[in-house]
């Protein structure tokens, strides 16, 4: 017997574009003020072009790609680089949705000069790029939480980038494990209305966090975009309540970028998941 699995592998072999009747059910609707997406190192393309076309073959409106690694000397800087993100974007239909720094977890953006660099250079790239948002990482290395002298220092390097990206209409998303409140300490010091959090909802619930009264808290003009994260679960599958999380996203009014993170259960296909994950996603938040 032909499994489920080998099934949807096989199917995109097809000649030709076959494969797009497979994921009409669910796909693209430019109408819809949320947008699907997903970050390129939850698709197995982190840092690869090919993110764009693996967005596609999912059916996603677009992908969160990383500026960059270590080992690449964060290449999305890279104008040759640039434009093969663009090309892959316009030929697949699908959207570069945002910027990652990632590599802010191990080279912390509240000590290391190379990360306060990548910051500032990632503006210019967003602008180039044509999207919005730049999610700054803080976890690991770069964690925030009870750390006072790290906050102070990343409120002053902020204070002095947050002109430049607010002269290019750029957003610096924060996500830590810090709650709303702490954010908001960090943004009303900082005193700039181009930073903002970027909320996790797996990570907040992680903490013990309210998720669905802190969205409510922040607003829509304190959350630049959400994470759709689970941890070892399909979304719809685990510890955060979805249907709420709609709730309180409507109940702010918030448009924008919604990007699937994590979400594949021990010993799946990666794949597969982030078919099913974009489908229960679009019911569940454009139904």
């Amino acid at each position: 017997m032909i499994s489920r699995r080998h099934l949807l592998k096989s199917s995109i072999g097809l000649i030709g574009l076959s494969y797009i009747n497979i994921y009409q059910p669910f796909a693209r609707d430019k109408s819809n003020r949320l947008k699907i997406g997903a970050c390129d190192w939850s698709i197995h393309q982190h840092s690869n072009v090919d993110a764009i076309k693996t967005g596609k073959m999912i059916g996603l409106d677009g992908v969160q790609i990383s500026l960059g690694t270590l080992k690449n000397d964060m290449h999305l800087r890279q104008r040759g680089v640039q434009d093969l993100y663009k090309k892959a974007s316009k030929e697949h239909g699908v959207a570069i949705g945002g910027i990652a720094i990632g590599e802010m977890n191990s080279i912390p953006y509240k000590s290391d000069l190379r990360a306060e660099q990548w910051v500032s250079d990632s503006i210019d790239v967003a602008q180039t790029m044509g999207c919005k948002v730049v999610l700054m990482a803080f976890f690991n290395n770069g964690d925030l939480k009870g750390d006072k002298e790290g906050t102070k220092e990343v409120i002053k390097r902020l204070k002095k980038v947050a002109p430049k990206a607010e002269d290019k209409g750029i957003i610096l998303g924060i996500e830590s494990w810090l709650s709303a409140e702490e954010h908001m300490e960090i943004i009303d010091a900082v005193g700039s209305p181009n930073v903002k959090v970027y909320y996790d909802v797996a990570n907040s619930n992680k903490m013990g966090y309210n998720i669905y009264e802190e969205i409510r808290w922040l607003g829509k003009d304190n959350i630049c975009e959400f994470h759709a994260k689970e941890n070892g679960f399909l979304l719809g599958k685990g510890l955060v309540d979805f249907k709420e999380v709609r709730k309180a996203i409507d109940d702010i009014g918030f448009e924008g970028w919604v990007m699937i993170e994590g979400a594949v259960p021990k010993g799946d296909d990666m794949f597969e998941s982030y078919v099913l994950n974009n489908k229960y996603l679009r019911s569940v938040l454009n139904s």
